[in-house]
């Protein structure tokens, strides 16, 4: 005889987000707050009736809910999706005392700096977009795909010709105890990124912090 036993909130939940559209459309939301289907179709590049689709997936599991936004005319209102509170917060509490260990247990390396620099690299590699094979990836295409990577990691990047501007760093108490070793990981990560998506481009530095919780990245062509 098979018994079939529900399963616990969690599990459904973890089931939800192992698709890759959902974990997606939940990253966006983590980071806007509040966003509709149509707008989130647009940010994850899906027709909003799909969205939609995953969306009632995500508030069946508990991850999700929605609500009528404020309507100034007549119709339909639109409706406004959030992340429940329970996944909406990220974790990063938690992982606080173990990233400060490990950081310092690099930066106590004689090689920790390059060691840093080389796992951003490998993971910056990973984390873009990669572009099909015999394509070519312009210049403003990368800049932008570097942009769309800090962004969904929390660095609030903002492009300038030649130049990302970071305005939150995510490891900001992490870079004051160990800058060697976090600056060095989030310049393996640009260029990284780069160099995966063979453009014409390359990091050529970061300025730490010229201006009050802002880091620049600067951008230059490739020597020859």
């Amino acid at each position: 005889m098979v018994v079939n036993t529900p399963e616990s909130g969690s599990t459904t939940l973890h089931r939800a987000l192992a698709d890759d559209r959902r974990a997606a459309i939940v990253e966006q939301l983590r980071a806007a707050g509040e966003l509709d289907a149509a707008e989130l179709g647009h940010r994850v590049g899906l027709h909003p009736n799909t969205v939609r689709f995953h969306l009632a997936l995500l508030r069946d599991a508990g991850g999700v809910t929605s609500r009528p936004a404020g309507r100034g005319t007549p119709g339909r209102p639109r409706i406004l999706y959030a992340l429940e509170p329970s996944i909406a917060h990220d974790g990063a509490q938690e992982h606080r005392l173990l990233a400060t260990m490990l950081a310092g247990a690099v930066a106590g390396l004689d090689d920790g700096p390059e060691r840093a620099e080389e796992a951003g690299r490998a993971w910056g590699r990973y984390l873009v977009k990669r572009p099909l094979p015999l394509a070519h990836t312009s210049d403003d295409d990368a800049q932008a795909e570097i942009v769309e990577l800090l962004a969904q990691e929390g660095f609030e990047p903002e492009s300038a010709p030649g130049e990302i501007r970071m305005r939150r760093c995510p490891f900001y108490e992490l870079a004051e105890l160990h800058p060697q070793v976090v600056c060095a990981a989030h310049r393996g990560l640009i260029a990284g990124g780069l160099d995966e998506l063979g453009s014409g481009l390359e990091l050529a530095g970061i300025e730490i912090f010229p201006e009050p919780d802002v880091c620049i990245a600067h951008l230059a062509r490739r020597s020859s």
